[in-house]
């Protein structure tokens, strides 16, 4: 991949496009909003103004290290408290495409609408890449940053245009441009993240309750497999529950899964063979420091005929 080129190309058409409007971008932390982020911040300086959503669906501490370590790169990033936003939409959801699409529209409608209006941007642009367009359009999961490619027109919408400056590239092509941008290592490295966060980690319903327990298990994975090497790790809480015994006590409590993943592009994924010691120690710090939850799983299933995110 010609990385110098794909940099030139797309600063280019982001400044043509934009002209002498403003833009402003759904920064997440994740490497594809990251990217956009940077690309964007080169093409059209103070014309853009990257902001940071807090969903309530982040991992622990994220928002704030976000705006920092851009911050530290020179770019400023506006941090939006849409929490309750968020909660709200979710509240009663438990099948997987109601979720998907109350994340989609409080965040495009409701608070990127807000913040449209209030900054005068015309232009809003989006990590979107060829994996999200691909599984969407096929109907294998709804992602959240699709809107033109199924029929939803953003300017009549939302009042604003979507530009996809990453919509050619996968997760590979990505981090490569990444790393010629010299951009920090733990943005270049950092693990998939989806969209809709935490909420495609809970099974059934999403409250402030079953959040904080899929925060703490998360925390506890990426604290562990932080040097694996996978592609991807992640903590899954389900809508079951299961009979155990804490105190000498009977107790009918969460389940967490683990899942740890091999892959390139997202397209194709297999599960990572762990050490049995590693998963033991996982398996033992979840039971133990997460209150309620007393079973831990490790899923095995490739994709297909999984999918990496379970909602």
């Amino acid at each position: 991949m010609d990385c110098k080129k794909f940099v030139d190309e797309q600063i280019t058409e982001i400044r043509q496009t934009v002209g002498d409007a403003t833009a402003i971008s759904a920064l997440s932390g994740g490497v594809d909003s990251s990217l956009v982020t940077v690309l964007s911040h080169r093409a059209l300086g103070k014309q853009f103004k990257p902001v940071f959503v807090d969903s309530a669906l982040m991992r622990e501490g994220e928002p704030r290290q976000v705006v920092k370590t851009f911050a530290d790169m020179g770019i400023s990033v506006e941090l939006e408290d849409a929490r309750e936003d968020f909660l709200s939409a979710l509240a009663g959801l438990t099948d997987p495409e109601e979720k998907r699409q109350a994340v989609t529209d409080t965040f495009y409608s409701k608070v990127f609408g807000r913040l449209v209006k209030d900054s005068g941007a015309k232009f809003l642009l989006h990590g979107t890449i060829l994996t999200d367009i691909e599984e969407t359009v096929a109907g294998i999961k709804r992602q959240h940053n699709i809107l033109a490619q199924i029929g939803i027109k953003p300017e009549e919408d939302y009042g604003y245009s979507v530009l996809e400056p990453l919509k050619t590239l996968r997760k590979d092509g990505v981090r490569e441009v990444c790393e010629y941008l010299e951009m920090p290592a733990e943005i270049c490295r950092r693990i998939p993240f989806p969209g809709p966060a935490l909420a495609t980690r809970i099974v059934g319903e999403v409250t402030r309750e079953r959040l904080a327990t899929v925060r703490a298990a998360t925390a506890i994975v990426e604290e562990e497999l932080g040097d694996s090497g996978a592609f991807q790790y992640m903590a899954v809480l389900l809508n079951d529950r299961a009979t155990g015994i804490r105190d000498e006590k009977r107790e009918f409590g969460q389940i967490i899964v683990v899942r740890c993943i091999e892959s390139i592009d997202a397209r194709t994924a297999t599960a990572t063979e762990l050490p049995w010691d590693k998963l033991l120690r996982i398996c033992e710090r979840i039971t133990s420091e997460i209150e309620g939850v007393n079973r831990c799983l490790y899923d095995l299933t490739p994709k297909p005929p999984a999918t990496i995110e379970y909602i």
